[in-house]
């Protein structure tokens, strides 16, 4: 089969993908041209589908790239159940996945309870539970998400409007852990347009959410009734990227790279410090290293000059890698003296 550039982009990105989470081939004879079978008990990837452009894209490219690996592909779809029809939409996305090869496939119901953040953060953790539940059931290496770099323009600039620093300016992790289960984004460098040609290319007929305002004239702004991700995508993102005269989605996907570098340099650091810097529940850890300590005899001061110096936290919080875990009482010194705060696990998804 001759690919298109765009499949050629995506099965190249999925393939870089897989390698970088240690789900490389599986036995040599997978790296002849054809259909092979997977290897008994290999690895088993998961696709996160809603039956959409991005994600049907997804599926029908993680088939192809498993399949030259030897690995297991199957898929998930979550049913929100937030609109009529939505056992409908699932099933025809359930029925589009077992048509391009995937096994298993398996359709999830949630109950959409309430957030503070509003009703799509509450449908993001019914989601995600969701998906978590399902690996962790079939015992699946990774979850694959669809987002596209056009996903994650819109997601930083809804976080710029939340100010959220620069986190924000990161974006999306190509690799995320939720609660112990591995998520990849293989897509963050592919266009909405590219998911769409490959459905095109690949005769799939993909369901496009009401809410995202595709039937509304795109000269025209999306009212406020619409989620802000779907009037960010309509009207500001393509507003901003006519003022600036360029494609601003892609500017901002470079711009998260290079942020999420700074992101990952900061978190170690972090890391380093909770080594240095954290008494658990329950335990008796001292603030300092204990090789300083022992040789300044238990002498407080002495330590903590012997000590390298630790990392103030951004933004005068905790450090990242303290946050984020359960069941820490967390100390760190600074000019004027010692503070100590109680965090909890969590687990923030955004997108």
């Amino acid at each position: 089969m001759a690919y298109s550039p765009q499949m050629r982009r995506a099965v190249g990105a999925m393939g870089a993908a897989l390698d970088k989470a240690g789900l490389g081939r599986q036995d040599r004879r997978f790296a002849a041209h054809g259909e092979h079978e997977p290897m008994p008990g290999a690895p088993l990837v998961l696709v996160a589908c809603s039956g959409g452009r991005d994600s049907l894209a997804c599926a029908a490219v993680a088939h192809i790239a498993c399949g030259m690996r030897g690995l297991r592909c199957g898929a998930v779809i979550v049913d929100h159940r937030l609109q009529e029809g939505s056992a409908r939409v699932a099933r025809r996305a359930a029925d589009d996945c077992e048509a391009l090869g995937l096994a298993p496939v398996s359709v999830r119901e949630v109950e959409v309870g309430s957030a503070p953040a509003g009703l799509e953060a509450a449908a993001r953790t019914a989601r995600y539970d969701a998906l978590v539940d399902a690996a962790r059931e079939l015992q699946a290496a990774v979850v694959l998400l669809a987002h596209t770099r056009d996903d994650q323009a819109e997601g930083i600039l809804i976080d710029l409007m939340r100010a959220t620093g620069t986190d924000a300016l990161a974006g999306m992790p190509a690799m995320q852990v939720v609660h112990g289960v591995r998520f990849l984004r293989p897509f963050l460098d592919l266009s909405r347009a590219d998911t769409t040609a490959i459905c095109g290319q690949l005769g799939l007929d993909y369901w496009d959410d009401p809410t995202n305002g595709e039937a509304w004239p795109a000269d025209e702004p999306l009212p406020d009734g619409y989620p802000l991700r779907s009037r960010v995508r309509h009207t500001l993102l393509p507003q901003f990227s006519r003022f600036a005269g360029t494609d601003m989605a892609c500017r901002l996907a470079q711009g998260a790279r290079i942020a999420r570098r700074d992101v990952e340099f900061l978190d170690s650091l972090a890391a380093q410090a909770e080594a240095r810097a954290v008494q658990y529940a329950g335990g008796r850890r001292a603030i300092g290293c204990a090789p300083a300590r022992r040789r300044t005899r238990g002498d407080p001061l002495a330590c903590h000059r012997a000590c390298p110096r630790p990392v103030r936290p951004r933004q005068r919080r905790a450090p990242r890698a303290c946050r984020r875990s359960p069941g820490l009482l967390v100390a760190w010194t600074g000019g004027r003296g010692t503070s100590q705060k109680t965090f909890s696990d969590s687990q923030e998804t955004r997108h």
